[in-house]
């Protein structure tokens, strides 16, 4: 059986996740401007699987992919973004693992700081 398969135990979903929404407004230009309101709390399991190679920038870099299993809930997507702390994941895929509506597993990956000027 895959380890993607078996659900954390209770204890292990002891980190806490901020559910960001995304909240477009107009620019004044003809586009829009992507922010992230903070919403519900979830507790979830978090599982490091590897690093996958990018080119941004003109230079390699790698983003860190996690796999994090939340309690089932509705309205969860890929528009949206999870927070720990400091911390935040895009989240990639969303799925039911055993399609028993009990768990979530989110295929995320590790967003860089944010550079504050």
């Amino acid at each position: 059986m895959a380890s993607f398969d078996r659900r954390p135990p209770l204890g292990a979903r002891r980190r806490r996740f901020v559910l960001e929404r995304p909240v477009e407004e107009p620019d004044g230009f003809g586009g829009v401007l992507r922010r992230f309101v903070p919403g519900p709390v979830l507790w979830g399991a978090i599982a490091t699987l590897g690093a996958v190679p990018r080119l941004r920038g003109g230079r390699a870099d790698s983003l860190v992919t996690h796999r994090i299993t939340l309690r089932a809930r509705t309205g969860l997507s890929p528009s949206m973004r999870l927070s720990a702390g400091t911390r935040r994941f895009s989240i990639r895929s969303v799925a039911d693992p055993d399609e028993r509506g009990r768990d979530l597993v989110c295929e995320v990956e590790e967003l860089p700081p944010e550079v504050s000027a």
